[in-house]
């Protein structure tokens, strides 16, 4: 016997879970619900299936997503993500847990954000704006330095506190911007553009201290990002605290984990820099000692020379080379002269023996007649005149008869 009495009819937990599964899946309210919370405990299972949970600050439920359904998807689940799922519940009979079936899911609030940010990430680095090769360096003594943050926060105290302690050397130009709500990206723009044209500077600190991702969305702006991207000066971004990233973070030459480190990036240590000088200047010294050294032997190892210590003696050598060449080549013209005389001789003499004068003086005479020579009697007409040429001179002679006709005649 029970409390309820004998007539009572105990249930198997197998009919129990049955029961409620039944009744959920008959109750429209159940059939269609829409329940907000994040994802959590994430599986995407090798099936296409995905299993995960939705929590908020007090509970938890748990969900599955089939493959045909997380194929419509147009973004990928992670845990940290809110979302709204479209669902129906039902329980699982054999452990009597109930659990969504979730038809369709899109981000919810900050989920939305963070998908809006993800693509927008993509986005930019395939255009190539987070590429380490178009980033440039850091000026190594920077002489003024621009900061685009807030003028009431305290990342613009603690920026120019550690400048000034750093490096004071350095000019420090404050572009009061908003930081956080609507427009803020607008007015960092705005100071960017200042300083390339209007306020030129050696580099930039844009940033701000912590906040929530609400807080720091405007330095996910795309139009903030592609104005760090073009600036002309190397940008040091500085947004929120070390676990804070933005579209900003990305695209700037450098990030640096706070305001703060910014300023320690920006500026050498004062003490460290002239540590550092003082060491060259002592390097300095000793190569120019050193220097000095090699060069006072080199000059004593010349000095040592013998052009240094007798050039009277390589005056001697050179003279005496001189003379042996003179005397070589009155020598050698000697003997030229010498076979050319002999030669002009020798050619001379031919020349002679067959010179026409030589034969005149041998007692033959040439003869001539109006410049023409005559070799034949008979080619000088009768009383004409002709030129007749001995060796030692010439005469006009008249032909008044052929002397060979003559002798012919008479024989």
């Amino acid at each position: 016997m029970t409390a309820y009495g004998a007539a009572t009819a105990a249930l198997t937990v197998t009919a129990l879970n049955t029961l409620v599964h039944d009744v959920l899946e008959s109750n429209d309210i159940f059939s269609h619900i829409a329940v907000r919370g994040e994802i959590s405990n994430f599986v995407h299972h090798r099936s296409g299936h995905l299993y995960f949970s939705l929590k908020d600050e007090g509970s938890l439920v748990r969900a599955v997503m089939f493959r045909a359904a997380a194929s419509r998807l147009a973004f990928t689940p992670q845990n940290g993500m809110k979302v709204v799922a479209f669902a129906s519940l039902t329980t699982y009979i054999k452990d009597g847990q109930y659990q969504l079936i979730v038809s369709a899911m899109e981000p919810d609030g900050l989920g939305a954000r963070y998908m809006e940010f993800e693509e927008r990430k993509r986005r930019l680095a395939a255009e190539g704006l987070f590429d380490p090769a178009r980033k440039r360096p850091l000026p190594k003594i920077p002489s003024r330095i621009g900061v685009i943050t807030s003028p009431t926060g305290a990342a613009v105290r603690d920026v120019i506190r550690i400048l000034g302690r750093r490096f004071p050397f350095a000019e420090v130009l404050l572009y009061p911007a908003q930081v956080q709500g609507a427009g803020a990206a607008q007015t960092m723009i705005a100071g960017l553009a200042c300083f390339a044209k209007s306020i030129p500077c050696d580099v930039i600190i844009l940033g701000r201290g912590g906040g929530s991702a609400e807080d720091l969305w405007e330095f996910n702006d795309e139009g903030l990002a592609r104005a760090v991207a073009a600036s002309p000066i190397p940008v040091i971004s500085a947004v929120g605290h070390e676990s804070d990233f933005t579209i900003c973070d990305y695209v700037a030459d450098v990030r640096a984990a706070t305001p703060s480190a910014a300023a320690e990036i920006a500026v050498p240590e004062t003490a460290e820099l002239l540590a550092h000088f003082s060491n060259l200047t002592a390097r300095m010294g000793l190569l120019c000692e050193k220097r000095i050294k090699r060069e006072k032997e080199r000059v004593q190892a010349l000095s040592a020379r013998r052009f240094f210590t007798d050039p009277e003696g390589l005056y001697r050598e050179q003279r005496l080379r001189l003379d042996s060449l003179s005397r070589s080549l009155e020598y050698e013209t000697t003997q030229k002269l010498t076979c050319a005389r002999s030669a002009l001789s020798t050619v001379g003499a031919k020349l002679d023996a067959l010179s026409p004068l030589s034969i005149l003086a041998r007692g033959y005479a040439v003869v001539t007649k109006d410049g023409h020579l005559v070799k034949r009697a008979g080619d000088i007409p009768e009383n004409d005149t002709f030129s007749v040429r001995f060796a030692d001179g010439a005469i006009i002679a008249k032909k008044i008869g052929d002397l060979f006709d003559d002798e012919q005649s008479n024989d």
